[in-house]
Parts: structure tokens; C-alpha cells; sequence
């Protein structure tokens, strides 16, 4: 049990790390558009992500996906970067459904790519291991963990912003994706392959 806690941590750790933030601004970006009394929508897109990133790990992990280290850390800024500009193009009226169907399918491709960028960094913690299962359920139930505790900050930054400081909602939505797409670019020409 005291090392499927650790791998926990380490999933925990490695979304939180200040010094890898790219998955922090996905995140970020992916809840914008949305509030508390959106939740339902938010809970769709984030399971969606989660099912996703987590199936294209553990196919990564034992050896069924392989794609270029190089090409996944070239890909991940620009999920960040498409969900900015998605978010400023689109006007998403959760209560009428529009574009949530275009935005869960965008969301669950990134989170296959983000999935395989996960299964980069475990692989390498991983690779003279010989059962993986625990460590790579423990590792995912950390990243999970953390993802909550991003999209919960979101919305409650959106809650104090909108509904306190009473800030236009389409003015928040399009500065805040501007501004993560401003600290993503450099991100996506470092990582160029």
C-alpha cells in the first residue's frame, strides 16, 4: 500500500510541479469557459480527458502506442494553444448544448496526446520494473487528483471574477486564453522537434 501512495504522490506531484506547467494551463484553458452552474459540462469534458489520457498511458506504458518523445512535446503546448483560441472563437452556450459536442471531441484527442506525454515521463521512473499495473493505476489516480484540484481553482477564480468582481464573463474567457496562449508559444517553439 505504501508504494501505490507513493506513485499517487508522484502523479500528483508531477501536474502540480511548477516547473511543468503545461498541463496546469491545459487545464486552465479547458475550464474558462465555464462556471459552478456548469458543472455537469465541466464534468464531461474532464471525464472524457481523463478516459482518454489514461487509456493512451497505459497503452504507451505497455508498449501498444509508441509515438516520438519529441513530436508529444511538441503537441502538448499546441492542445494548450488550440483550446486558447477555441475557447476566444467560440461562444459556448452550455444550456443549449452548442459546441460542447465539438469541444468534448477536441478535448478527448488532447488528452490522448497528453497521455502519451505522461507515459514518456512514467516510463523512464518505470523501466526496470517488471509489474506496472499498481504503480501505473497509482501514478494515474495522482494525476486525476490533481486535475480536480486545477479545474476546482478555475472555477472558483471564474466565481470571484465574474459573479464577485463582476467582470464581463466573454472579457474573462478571451483575456485569460490570450494570455495562455501568449505563455504557451514560446513553449511550442522550444519544443519543436
Amino acid at each position: 500500500m505504501e508504494g501505490f501512495i507513493f506513485y499517487i504522490k508522484l502523479g500528483f506531484y508531477h501536474v502540480m510541479d511548477p516547473g511543468a506547467y503545461d498541463h496546469i494551463l491545459f487545464l486552465f484553458a479547458l475550464a474558462l469557459p465555464f462556471n459552478f452552474k456548469q458543472w455537469k459540462a465541466v464534468l464531461i469534458l474532464v471525464t472524457i480527458f481523463t478516459i482518454a489520457h489514461c487509456l493512451s498511458l497505459a497503452l504507451a506504458v505497455y508498449g501498444l502506442l509508441t509515438v516520438s518523445a519529441a513530436w508529444v512535446e511538441f503537441l502538448i503546448p499546441i492542445t494548450i494553444l488550440a483550446t486558447a483560441i477555441f475557447n476566444c472563437l467560440m461562444k459556448i452556450d452550455v444550456d443549449k448544448h452548442q459546441h460542447l459536442g465539438l469541444h468534448a471531441s477536441i478535448t478527448g484527442f488532447f488528452g490522448l496526446i497528453h497521455g502519451v506525454g505522461f507515459s514518456n515521463y512514467f516510463r523512464m521512473l518505470m523501466a526496470d520494473e517488471p509489474d506496472k499495473f499498481w504503480p501505473l493505476l497509482g501514478f494515474a489516480a495522482g494525476i486525476e487528483i490533481s486535475q480536480v484540484v486545477v479545474i476546482f481553482t478555475a472555477l472558483l477564480l471564474s466565481l470571484v471574477a465574474i459573479d464577485l468582481l463582476r467582470i464581463n464573463k466573454a472579457f474573462y474567457i478571451r483575456f485569460f486564453s490570450i494570455l495562455i496562449g501568449i505563455i504557451t508559444i514560446p513553449m511550442i517553439v522550444k519544443a519543436f522537434p
